[in-house]
C-alpha cells in the first residue's frame, strides 16, 4: 500500500542560510557556500526561512527513499557550510620507504612496494591535503569531494599480485572527524 504523501523536515541551525531555486539547494555558512542540484529527482524541496522540507506525493519505493537520501546530503551540507570534515590517512610500509609529495591537485606516491614509476591520485574539489609526518590529513567542507579524495589515494596504494598478509604497504584512512582545523 502506497502512502499519500511522505515528507522530512530539516531544521535551520542559527547562522545558516538555504535557499532553494528550482531543485538547486545552496547553504551557505561561516566556513563555505555549498550548492547541490537535486533536479534529476521526483521529489520537492521547499524552504521558509527555519525549516526545509523534502518531500514526494504517492511515491514509489525509489521516491521514499530519495526523500531520506536528499535529506541526508542537505545535512552534510549544513554541517560542511558550518564545520567542514576531516579525514586522516596513516602512511604504512614495512619493506620500501613510501614517499609521499603533493604536486598542485594530485598527490604522488614514490617507491610504493619498490616501483620505479610513481603513483598518483587526484585530489577533488576544494580539498586541501597536507602531510604530517606519517599521516595524511584531508579537509574540506564538501563531505562527498574529502572523502572520494580519502579512497582515490586508499585505492591507489592498493597492492595487487602479492599475498595481502605480507606486503602490508598503503595509505590507509584511520579517523573521520566533523570539523576543520
Amino acid at each position: 500500500m502506497r502512502l499519500p504523501e511522505i515528507s522530512r523536515t530539516i531544521p535551520i541551525p542559527d547562522g545558516v542560510v538555504i535557499t532553494v531555486d528550482n531543485k538547486k539547494v545552496t547553504v551557505k555558512g561561516s566556513k563555505a557556500t555549498l550548492c547541490r542540484d537535486f533536479s534529476n529527482t521526483n521529489i520537492t524541496i521547499e524552504t521558509d526561512g527555519k525549516t526545509v522540507r523534502v518531500g514526494a506525493k504517492w511515491p514509489r519505493k525509489k521516491e521514499s527513499a530519495l526523500v531520506g537520501t536528499v535529506e541526508s546530503h542537505i545535512k552534510n551540507m549544513i554541517v560542511g557550510a558550518t564545520k567542514g570534515f576531516t579525514y586522516k590517512m596513516k602512511i604504512v610500509f614495512s619493506h620500501f620507504p613510501i614517499t609521499v609529495k603533493i604536486q598542485g591537485k594530485s598527490v604522488l606516491v614514490e617507491n610504493f612496494t619498490g616501483e620505479r614509476r610513481a603513483r598518483s591520485a587526484k585530489i577533488l574539489g576544494d580539498v586541501k591535503v597536507k602531510l604530517d609526518n606519517d599521516d595524511l590529513i584531508i579537509q574540506g567542507a564538501s563531505l562527498e569531494d574529502v572523502s572520494q579524495t580519502a579512497a582515490n589515494i586508499e585505492n591507489m596504494t592498493r597492492v595487487t599480485n602479492k599475498d595481502p598478509r605480507v606486503f602490508l604497504d598503503g595509505i590507509f584512512v584511520y579517523e573521520r572527524n566533523e570539523g576543520m582545523d
